[in-house]
């Protein structure tokens, strides 16, 4: 099991990573569309201050955070209102959003081991939050970075993300109303340093392989399908690469195919 205090290591890092890309961004790039529609550069921040927020909440005052969803006047539209919320001139909403994120780790930080916090739709532990956290921040900042036209180099934090989309599989089927497996799925990556990643028994008749990257594009709808070099075998690995995704909520629309060639096996 990952130990909380290295999982908000690993957050703290892949934070700064972001931090670090947006920084020096002249005001006018905060504006620079990204690939979400309707989504600049500064939403992307915003979104991430803004579910920090909430998530500090969940930690630390539970009815807080249920008022957040009680008084929401659409709550399909949440994510976006919030991020709408929160967004702000450049030098403010980074300050927003560091004060927020190190207040959310001090907070998970803090937690008994077996406290669960409320979520949309479930409860999570703070081992959980700190790697939903991780896999939020690496996808909105996969959009900062294809806004701006950079590749981020990848790191062994990209394993955080691969676990909760292999963890969320029944989550993927369940948010698109199908019924989830009970079969499992060997899924073996190929890590940013060469070495494989794996879960799921050896033996498992349903496989997925392919490279980290490419898995953790697909689980966050940051890439179509057919554009990754993923192989899935079997009939649950083949339908569940159709739906997967490791965040909470109804599923979203994807991203259009942008003419790669994906493996069906």
């Amino acid at each position: 099991m990952v130990d909380l205090s290295d999982l908000l290591t690993d957050l703290a890092d892949e934070s700064a990573q972001l931090d670090a890309l947006v920084a020096p961004l002249p005001a006018a790039d905060w504006a620079r569309p990204t690939p979400a529609p309707g989504w600049s550069i500064g939403h992307q921040i915003a979104h991430l201050a803004w579910t920090d927020h909430v998530a500090l909440l969940a930690a630390t005052d539970a009815e807080a955070f249920y008022a957040t969803v009680t008084a929401a006047p659409d709550v399909t539209r949440m994510v976006d209102a919030g991020a709408e919320e929160f967004l702000a001139p450049p030098a403010e909403l980074l300050a927003r959003w560091r004060a927020g994120r190190t207040a959310l780790a001090d907070a998970l930080a803090a937690l008994p081991a077996d406290n669960k916090l409320p979520w949309y739709g479930t409860r999570m532990s703070a081992t959980s939050m700190a790697t939903a956290r991780i896999m939020e921040t690496w996808a909105h900042g996969g959009d900062v970075a294809d806004a701006l036209d950079v590749v981020r180099p990848d790191s062994d934090r990209l394993r955080h993300v691969a676990h909760l989309g292999v963890r969320t599989l029944g989550h993927g089927f369940a948010a698109h109303g199908r019924e989830a497996p009970t079969a499992p799925v060997r899924v073996e990556l190929i890590g940013p340093g060469g070495d494989t990643w794996s879960w799921g028994p050896a033996d498992a008749a349903d496989r997925v392989t392919g490279p980290a990257r490419d898995f953790c594009q697909l689980i966050t709808q940051r890439r179509h399908r057919a554009d990754l070099a993923l192989v899935a075998s079997g009939p649950v690995a083949d339908e569940w690469l159709d739906v997967a995704q490791a965040f909470a909520g109804p599923p979203g629309d994807g991203r259009k195919p942008a003419g790669g060639n994906g493996v069906r096996a």
